[in-house]
This record gives structure tokens, C-alpha cells and sequence, in this order.
């Protein structure tokens, strides 16, 4: 294990600059850190608060989500984005409860097998939570390490075994340390090493980032390419969903039907939901969310 260069600086900087977010608190439960991290995929910190907040309030266990039909935890994910991550919440409460007495795991193999629960959310929820030692890649983890270590703009596109033992090796031996060192570097990235426009002159490690001392060259890799948004199929199953979500009861066809025009379109957008177990087709020809059929 080779000794980190950053972690004194890194640490240091996080101690007088993070945000003061309720996930991070002394006393915020795993199960609140599990939703805040499955939420926070693809999503950012000031569309998650309100949206966590009022799922903690509702459901402040697994156990009281995993006695609700799952179309609620569809509907309570309302326009956060990427809803199938509500059904893998739902599924993992369910999981919890079912198999561990209600607690959310603190064995990092235990917590990836929950369902949908991947390599970076287990090992946050295992460092975050029980204060464990294990290497975190998010995108922004990646990307101060792609720049400080190998002095490259943005790290590849799928992630890589070189990435996961640079990753390791920066590990500080103590776990508590460690797991203080997964949320610095992260919030450093979040905050000052930007994907677009890095605050190099605010960041603590910036004299030792062999991005910056090689003039900060620019990708030269395959164009990054935002997300769009309108006129996409995102946006058509997103305005399916808000029906639903806004009905108490199973919707007509023709409720559906109204919210798009492109007809080939949005059957294509309808089929896709039910495929993702996001809307139930039921016997009478009406539609509606997972559990109520």
C-alpha cells in the first residue's frame, strides 16, 4: 500500500468546507444513508434534500416502506428521476426486513447482495454508515483521481481495474480515516475539481495535481456528450408516470394517451415502463402504478 500524498490537505479542506447535509450527521442511520446514496445516483444534492427528507419522514425504516405496495415508493420518488432506483429502494427495504431483522447489513457482502445495491453504493453505505474501509468511486472520485494522479482531464467511461487499485492504495490504514477520506475526496470533487470548470486556485491539493502542472491539457478522448432531455423517451415515461402518480386509482387509457402526441412514441415509452415494472397493465384496460393490480 503505497502512502497518500492528499489526505492530510484533503481532509483537512473537507473539515472547514463540506456541506452540512443531514445524511452526514452523527446520528443519521444507515437506512438514511442508504436512501440518500441510491437517490443521489445521477441526481444532485439540491433536487435529492426534499425529495430524502420527505421519504425519511414517511418511511424512517425499512420496515415501514417494505409493508407499502411499491407503487408508492414510485409515487413518493415523484420527479427525481431515474424511477426504477424507487422500486430497488422498495425491494432492498423489503430485503432488510425480511432477512435482516430490519437492520440494514454492515457486512459490505451482505449489503451487496440487496437488491440493486452495486460495488460504490455498498462500499458507501459500509464506510459512511459503520465507518469501514473500502475504496469509493463515484464519478467524482474518479475524477480528482483521474487529474491528480494521472494527469488526464476526465477518467475513462467505464471505470477500470487500474482505477479501483489507485483507489485502494490511497486508502489510509485507519478505518474511521479511511471512510472520513472516501466523503473528502468526493465533496472535492463535487465542489472544487468540476467536471466543467475546476476551481483549481481553491483546491488544497492543487500543487501536487499533475493535471494542473502539465498545463491542464484537454480531453483528448471520445466527445463527452451531455444528456438531453425534451422531446426524448425520458421525457414522454416521465409525464406517464405524473399521471399516475397523481391519481389514486388506476387511469384510462385515453388519461395516458393525452399527455403525448407522437402515438408510436409514447406506446413505446408505455411499454418500456411496464417492462421496468414501473406501471401495471391491468385486465380492465387501465393502468397503474406497481401493487395495485
Amino acid at each position: 500500500m503505497s502512502e497518500n500524498p492528499y489526505s492530510t490537505a484533503v481532509l483537512a479542506w473537507y473539515e472547514a468546507h463540506a456541506r452540512d447535509l443531514p445524511w452526514r450527521a452523527p446520528d443519521a442511520s444507515p437506512w438514511s444513508i442508504l436512501v440518500s446514496e441510491i437517490m443521489l445516483q445521477q441526481t444532485p444534492v439540491v433536487r435529492v434534500l426534499p425529495a430524502w427528507r420527505a421519504w425519511m419522514e414517511r418511511w424512517p425504516t425499512p420496515a415501514h416502506l417494505a409493508k407499502e405496495p411499491s407503487g408508492e415508493a414510485v409515487r413518493m420518488w415523484n420527479r427525481l428521476g431515474y424511477p426504477r432506483r424507487a422500486l430497488r429502494l422498495h425491494a432492498c427495504a423489503v430485503a432488510i426486513t425480511e432477512q435482516h431483522d430490519g437492520r440494514v447489513p454492515d457486512d459490505h457482502a451482505a449489503l451487496l447482495a440487496l437488491p440493486g445495491v452495486g460495488a460504490y453504493t455498498a462500499a458507501a453505505v459500509a464506510s459512511f454508515a459503520y465507518g469501514q474501509r473500502h475504496a469509493i468511486l463515484d464519478t467524482n472520485v474518479r475524477r480528482v483521481l483521474a487529474r491528480a494522479e494521472t494527469g488526464i482531464q476526465y477518467p475513462p467511461k467505464t471505470q477500470t481495474k487500474a482505477e479501483t487499485a489507485l483507489a485502494e492504495s490511497l486508502l489510509p490504514p485507519e478505518p474511521s480515516v479511511a471512510a472520513r477520506w472516501g466523503v473528502a475526496v468526493m465533496e472535492l470533487g463535487a465542489l472544487v475539481c468540476t467536471a466543467r470548470t475546476p476551481a483549481c486556485a481553491d483546491c488544497p491539493i492543487a500543487h501536487e495535481c499533475a493535471w494542473k502542472a502539465a498545463g491542464r491539457p484537454a480531453h483528448d478522448g471520445p466527445p463527452r456528450r451531455g444528456q438531453t432531455y425534451e422531446g426524448t423517451d425520458r421525457q414522454v415515461r416521465g409525464r406517464l408516470l405524473a399521471v399516475l402518480r397523481g391519481s389514486a386509482h388506476p387511469v384510462a387509457k385515453d388519461a395516458l394517451d393525452a399527455v403525448w402526441d407522437d402515438g408510436v412514441q409514447r406506446e413505446r415509452a408505455l411499454d418500456a415502463l411496464v417492462s421496468d415494472g414501473l406501471v401495471d397493465p391491468l385486465d380492465d384496460g387501465r393502468y397503474a402504478l406497481p401493487g395495485y393490480s
